[in-house]
């Protein structure tokens, strides 16, 4: 593959990504891991606009479906050791400007999403620990909350917030998430110390979440897809937590078994992509240690075995964002350690 690689700006601690419709375009949102701004880009690249200058500790952000401009961050989670005001505001457009309120104050909020099954949304959000006492403490394990998400949030502020249950708890180092397609419905992967997790809408509000582990491995960040082609899920996993190890496991005989295991050590991997990239099935995985590269990894039918391309080196990257533009494929990389927003085309 051809990578050509355009700097779109610098943000210091670069961190979240996301994609924006708003006013009739798409557009991609970037914000930082710390006290400084989320910016708005053009598919090209090219800055638009500040939606707000702080607070940041942005670890994710959503669109609202079928808003405009609407969409969901967390702020205040700076680190996990500074993360006990952690909450989700709701951003909006209103009048030329970018209005900000307070959804759930939520402790150690790190992922979250909009998940929806049979017409009903639902917002579920995963906090990486439940307390800490003294710096790098993990003995509070974290939990995962889900609630329904009214079509309309305007009614929701600091006096009057989201209410959200906790659905899974006993999550050491609640770190990885994932929205995947699984048997025709929307799965949330989750990942932590305990192994890797599907979770699976109610059929209707009133009923349970469905939650399988896949794996007891423990892992950063894990992402489901057929990477060979032969109609089973192949799991490609981050491990352990902020770990230095990408292993890749195949749905057979009745569970996930490993098969493959990258031959380097990836010090720090973060950043995590799964789908389609330029035709095939494939990986992509940054480090943020070490020699910080970007990797994509793909299956090589005639060895019958994963090959692996560097697509940058010594970047850093936090979070990746994978879509198609005029028949390119594109990747937008928060390369955090260098402090530098970048895209990729590649063919």
């Amino acid at each position: 593959m051809k990578v050509e690689k355009k700097v779109m700006g610098t943000l210091e601690k670069c961190y979240s990504i996301a994609p924006l419709h708003y006013n009739g375009k798409d557009h991609i949102l970037v914000a930082a891991e710390k006290q400084d701004p989320c910016q708005l880009f053009d598919l090209d690249g090219n800055y638009e606009e500040t939606v707000w200058e702080g607070p940041g500790g942005t670890m994710s952000m959503v669109q609202v479906p079928g808003s405009n401009g609407e969409f969901l961050a967390t702020h205040k989670f700076y680190s996990p050791n500074d993360s006990k005001e952690a909450k989700i505001v709701r951003v909006w457009p209103e009048n030329g400007e970018w209005k900000v309120a307070v959804l759930k104050e939520l402790p150690f909020v790190h992922r979250f999403d909009i998940i929806s099954r049979n017409g009903v949304r639902y917002l579920i959000a995963c906090a990486l620990k439940s307390d800490h006492e003294y710096k790098d403490d993990w003995t509070h394990p974290g939990k995962v909350y889900a609630g329904v998400l009214p079509d309309d949030l305007s009614a929701y502020s600091e006096e009057n917030q989201l209410e959200l249950t906790v659905i899974k708890d006993g999550m050491t180092k609640n770190h990885g998430y994932y929205k995947v397609m699984r048997n025709g419905l929307e799965t949330a992967v989750i990942s932590c110390e305990e192994g890797v997790y599907a979770f699976t809408p109610p059929e209707a509000p009133d009923k349970e979440w469905n939650i399988e582990q896949l794996i007891s491995d423990p892992a950063s960040d894990g992402v489901l897809l057929d990477l060979d082609g032969d109609g089973r899920e192949e799991l490609a996993v981050i491990s352990p937590f902020h770990g230095e190890n990408i292993y890749i496991y195949r749905n057979e005989d009745g569970g996930f078994k490993r098969v493959y295991e990258y031959g380097e050590k990836a010090e720090f991997a973060h950043s995590i992509y799964g789908g389609s990239l330029c035709g095939r099935p494939a990986v992509v995985i940054g480090h943020r240690k070490g020699k910080r590269n970007l990797i994509a990894f793909f299956w090589n039918e005639e060895k019958k075995d994963f090959d692996t391309q560097i697509l940058d080196e010594d970047c850093g990257s936090a979070n990746v964002y994978h879509y198609e533009k005029d028949g390119k494929d594109i990747i937008i990389s928060t390369n955090r350690e260098i402090n530098e927003i970048a895209m990729y085309t590649i063919q």
